[in-house]
């Protein structure tokens, strides 16, 4: 069973959200089920501080010893962080997705997190 915090917000693609006490910036890394399906993550590649995106706009890739995939972003946004740790240890992805493992901090609007799915939504999700 994977685990899924109930104090963050999630997308049907497997990436979560925390928001900062303020509620524009948010941490956004992928799920303890995501990484766990994709196995060792090997490589991650991430965007630019100040780069900008639209709501599911493919803003990186993770690859890993069975697949690459596309990391989406969850609203629209602008970076203003990029977790450079896992750029040396990929493998942190795995070890601590809700953690170490954070992949980028996203300027947003508040009012967009409502547009994402709850703890036990995303657990309905993934069939849990």
């Amino acid at each position: 069973m994977s685990d899924i915090p109930e104090n963050l917000h999630y997308t049907e693609e497997h990436e979560y959200i925390k928001p900062d006490t303020d509620g524009v910036v948010v941490t956004v890394g992928i799920t303890d089920y995501a990484q766990g399906e994709l196995g060792d993550v090997v490589y991650v590649d991430l965007p630019e501080v100040g780069a900008k995106f639209a709501q599911m706009d493919e803003f990186g890739t993770i690859e890993a010893v069975k697949a690459v995939s596309q990391l989406f972003c969850p609203m629209a946004g602008e970076i203003i962080e990029v977790n450079q740790a896992i750029e040396g240890d990929p493998g942190l992805v795995n070890k601590d997705p809700y953690g170490e493992g954070w992949m980028i901090k996203l300027q947003i609007r508040a009012e967009d997190l409502d547009q994402l799915l709850s703890a036990a939504d995303y657990a309905q999700h993934i069939g849990e």
